[in-house]
């Protein structure tokens, strides 16, 4: 009998042609198996279609959009430290010219041939008139925040919102001028009354005068403060997911109950963070503070007696007439104002990272 022919690659036909897989030494084809499919002939078994994935360029457009985030965020800490430097280097001779105790003593004689200086009046001052004003607005915006976002219709709570948000760019110095020429005299004749009833109250008692005082101050931190908390909060109410709500509904609750138990929660973090940013903003206030309080020297809780001061009022005041070591005293109180604000900022947003982390997890 003859040879047997090897079968041919047709399937069709038979003959004598050897394939050409058959042909190639050990391993070619599996070179061929791992080349990229549009590379293969059609007498390799080319199949045609895509290529390999297109390496990723070294320069690309993702990247450069990362190196240009990371610059700006890594600016933003090098201008903090380059401001606390600056405060620190320009504190320092006027904190070694100090004959008193800076944390302390209660006056304020920078300018003098032995300067004596105290931060304690006026970062008590800062922090009890911002506590106060925060007292005041905080409960009044979330009011009008969940009024604007889960009661009022929606053209008036749009057109509300809308004023509120106008109201939040009015100048300080504008504040602060209506707040000493026309809300000074109905916060004196409120004060006369509460010190006539409830004078037994050390922070309602003494004998007068009555007027610029730390509640005026802290009244018009209030309304100042309330545009920018009212804001943040109805933001953050009306991202409540829809399906919260109904759920809440469906099981009975009132509109209150849905709201205390759905809106609230939910917008907590978001809360915090607008109380935070009013606070901020109350704690640096210059303008309003230097026209509405009596700019006096000491530590009281009396609300209602003139006095009050402020770290940043008392920069605006004094800083006109300083001398060089005056001028130094200033900034020294403004790096504790700025440490102040610092400590208050990382507070807020450790609370809520750690509520949104406590969120997470329950999720």
């Amino acid at each position: 009998m003859g040879e047997t022919p090897h079968r041919s690659a047709d399937a069709g036909t038979g003959g004598t042609r050897v394939t050409q897989s058959h042909e190639w030494p050990a391993g070619a084809s599996a070179r061929v198996a791992e080349a990229p499919v549009s590379t293969r002939t059609p007498d390799g078994g080319a199949l045609g279609g895509g290529g390999a994935l297109p390496r990723n360029r070294k320069f690309g457009a993702e990247r450069a959009f990362r190196g240009l985030t990371l610059a700006a965020g890594a600016t933003v800490l090098v201008v903090i430290a380059a401001i606390a430097i600056f405060l620190v280097a320009k504190a320092v001779p006027a904190l070694r010219a100090n004959t008193a105790n800076f944390w302390s003593y209660e006056g304020w004689a920078p300018n003098e041939a032995q300067p004596k200086f105290g931060i304690g009046t006026l970062a008590f001052g800062t922090v009890l008139s911002s506590a106060l004003a925060l007292l005041i607005a905080v409960p009044v915006a979330l009011g009008i925040a969940l009024y604007l976002s889960h009661y009022a219709p929606r053209r008036l709570g749009t057109a509300l919102g809308f004023l509120i948000d106008l109201l939040a760019a009015v100048p300080s110095v504008v504040f602060g001028l209506w707040g000493r020429d026309v809300f000074s005299n109905p916060v004196r004749d409120f004060s006369v009354w509460l010190n006539e009833y409830f004078g037994w109250l050390p922070i309602f008692g003494g004998d007068g005068p009555f007027g610029k005082s730390i509640m005026l101050g802290a009244l018009v931190l209030a309304i100042m403060v309330l545009p920018i908390i009212t804001s943040l909060s109805r933001e953050v109410f009306l991202q409540t997911p829809t399906a919260n709500e109904e759920a809440a509904l469906a099981l009975g609750a009132t509109r209150w109950e849905m709201l205390r138990t759905a809106v609230l929660p939910y917008g907590r973090p978001g809360i915090i963070a607008a109380v935070m940013l009013g606070l901020g903003r109350a704690l640096g206030e210059t303008i309003a503070l230097a026209l509405t309080l009596g700019i006096t020297f000491g530590i009281s809780f009396n609300l209602i007696q003139n006095g009050g001061n402020t770290i940043a009022a008392n920069i605006a005041n004094a800083f006109g007439e300083a001398n060089e070591t005056g001028r130094g005293a200033l900034i020294a109180s403004g790096l504790v104002l700025f440490t102040i604000t610092l400590i208050v900022n990382i507070t807020a947003r450790a609370i809520i990272y750690r509520r949104r982390e406590f969120t997470e997890s329950a999720a």
